[in-house]
């Protein structure tokens, strides 16, 4: 018996947006923001804002503690220096603050995946390549 395959005809919908009449002065602004996608993107940088909160908290209380406990001394990434200039009493004056800068690496790296597995897994990337 022949194996039947089903084909699923895909339907493009199409959904009237309501046209908005603007003065002429205002006509030029209406149109850029239609198609330009400045909703779109207002709205990714809200929420881009609103993750970074999350991520922040993820790298000072999650991640930097288990760094920490890595290094012999513990204590939290980014309270590690290292002094570049000693007064003469041998306090530190001078610090290059590193374990602050690995600090925003590890925050940069945990958005950009966070941003890279949400565009793949949604299928996001290819809404910016041209119809053919």
């Amino acid at each position: 018996m022949a194996e039947r395959r089903r084909m699923i005809q895909r339907r493009e919908v199409t959904v009237n947006l309501p046209v908005v009449h603007a003065p002429g002065w205002l006509a030029g602004f209406v149109a850029f923001i239609r198609e330009q996608g400045v909703v779109g993107l207002a709205v990714g940088f809200i929420l881009g804002v609103a993750a970074k909160g999350v991520v922040d908290s993820l790298v000072a209380n999650i991640i930097n503690p288990i760094i920490g406990v890595l290094y012999k001394n513990g204590g939290q990434l980014a309270d590690k220096f290292w002094c570049i200039k000693h007064s003469t009493g041998g306090v530190c004056v001078t610090k290059m603050g590193y374990g602050s800068f690995l600090n925003t690496l590890i925050n940069f790296l945990v958005v950009a995946g966070v941003v890279y597995f949400i565009v793949k897994g949604l299928k996001l990337d290819r809404l910016d390549k041209p119809k053919s």
